[in-house]
């Protein structure tokens, strides 16, 4: 499941309207073509070579991507994620997954509430992705009206809760990384998962809310937005690394949680 359109895509204004003609980029570093160096403020994979031999720091979506690529194929081969995946996930192990999550993107939109004032978090404090209110909704489906006082929140899923809360207070700009991660995630996989919950599971719609973004419009295109709005997040370049290492560690506690659920569900 990629994380969206390719590089290069049109950039928005404040409103997240798509502009007419120009690109949001980073300051290209030009070097010459004979003994050329490398940009030393990104790694080889993180760096892209453009015509007549200038070389310029890609977006942040396009470097979130980059550094995390392996650890996306670990969370689609790790814990309950995998199992979904192969059909053999039970309800019970998937609706205590939807209750963990549930306390993830809680925190991550309350989070994001908080300071979207912030110039760097503004475009991704969109109530179009947030996923909460359709978890809950998939809850009381599946489960009932008693999910969150009857369903358990694991360890994992607080400790993943817990670090974007605290940097929401410590380091806003790294919300980057979690909104990455989840929300373009879930824009690019989710119709994936959904087909294969309803196959195997034989989920109806009003059981797959979490999947279904509605508010959006064209999902193609407003993936493409959404990811440009993360390309385009005015950073400074100690943020830009931070935010980076961030997304590593949201894929990491990812994986923890799906791992979690596998081994706690009944």
């Amino acid at each position: 499941m990629d994380d969206g359109p390719p590089e290069g895509g049109p950039s928005l204004d404040p409103a997240g309207r798509l502009g007419e003609a120009r690109l949001c980029k980073k300051p290209v570093e030009v070097y010459p073509m004979d003994g050329q160096r490398a940009d030393p403020g990104f790694t080889a994979g993180e760096r892209r070579t453009r015509r007549g031999g200038s070389i310029g720091a890609p977006g942040l979506a396009d470097s979130l991507k980059e550094r995390t690529r392996l650890l996306h194929r670990q969370a689609e081969r790790s814990g309950i994620i995998a199992d979904i995946l192969r059909g053999t996930a039970s309800q019970s192990g998937y609706v205590l997954l939807l209750r963990n999550l549930h306390r993830v993107y809680g925190a991550l939109e309350r989070s994001l509430e908080q300071v979207k004032a912030d110039p760097v978090i503004s475009g991704l404090a969109d109530p179009a992705v947030y996923r909460a209110e359709g978890l809950a909704q998939d809850l009381a489906a599946l489960f009932g009206a008693t999910w969150q006082s009857s369903l358990p929140v694991l360890p994992a899923a607080d400790h993943y809760a817990q670090r974007i809360e605290a940097v929401a207070e410590s380091d806003p700009a790294r919300l980057l990384g979690h909104a990455y991660t989840r929300y373009l995630g879930d824009l690019n996989g989710g119709r994936v998962l959904q087909r294969l919950l309803a196959r195997n599971l034989g989920l109806q719609a009003g059981c797959l809310s979490f999947y279904d973004f509605a508010g959006v419009g064209d999902l193609e295109r407003f993936r493409g937005i959404y990811r440009e709005r993360i390309n385009c997040a005015p950073l400074a370049p100690s943020q830009f690394h931070a935010v980076l290492d961030e997304g590593t560690r949201a894929f990491q506690d990812s994986i923890a949680l799906s791992l979690a659920v596998r081994a706690a569900a009944p």
